[in-house]
């Protein structure tokens, strides 16, 4: 996780309290951290084909995943204790959207589920990689804005590099592409009439985690 990053997160904890003393969310400081690579890809008609995330989870969280699904007991993850560690996401995941959200010109883009998760353990790391696709043709005109975040902020996915999150397919060919890193000055300034108390009091769940969520923005 980034420097820059990880003081937004903080940024946000702190407002929670200083704007009435308001309980934050138990999830609202990270427990897992994930370096996250991600890919959108669109096809020569303009449409979005599909998109792929890798995560590759911190060792701490690791190790708890091999405690857990190691059940022979040999220090490892075997094929088939991998796959039931994928199973398990595939399921667990859904009501999150496996933390990929898209939005076109402000609305949201529906995806399906991943035909697979493949699991892996390298390095006394946990790796997971997907791809999911439009539930319906979705074509790129417009803003479309991709982010890969955890809503409760349970989970934070950080992208080392601007590289680790980007686009391919002749689709993108003539779209103009950015990658945006908030930090706490910007999000206090672009959204103070957002943090009040009724904000982080909303029962209905506002999802304030994109505020700090590395997103990439293509115009086409």
């Amino acid at each position: 996780m980034t420097f820059d990053r990880a003081r937004a997160i903080s940024f946000l904890f702190l407002v929670t309290v200083f704007i009435g003393s308001v309980p934050a969310p138990a999830s609202a400081h990270p427990h897992i951290f994930v370096d996250a690579q991600f890919e959108a890809v669109a096809g020569a008609d303009g449409t979005l084909s599909e998109v792929h995330d890798r995560w590759r989870f911190d060792e701490v969280f690791s190790s708890s995943v091999l405690i857990d699904f190691d059940k022979n007991q040999n220090d490892t993850l075997d094929p088939s204790e991998l796959e039931a560690v994928a199973k398990t996401v595939r399921t667990s995941m859904a009501k999150y959207n496996y933390y990929t959200n898209i939005t076109i010109n402000g609305k949201a883009v529906a995806l399906t589920k991943p035909d697979i998760i493949r699991a892996s353990y390298e390095n006394q790391a946990l790796i997971l990689s997907f791809s999911q696709k439009p539930a319906a043709p979705t074509s790129l005109k417009g803003l479309t804005v991709f982010g890969v975040y955890d809503p409760t902020l349970y989970t934070a996915l950080d992208f080392a590099s601007d590289n680790d999150i980007k686009t391919s397919g002749p689709g993108f060919a003539s779209c103009k592409r950015k990658v945006v890193r908030p930090g706490s000055k910007e999000i206090l300034a672009e959204n103070q009439a957002m943090l009040t108390t009724l904000f982080f009091n909303d029962p209905t769940g506002t999802d304030y985690s994109q505020l700090v969520a590395t997103r990439l923005e293509v115009r086409c």
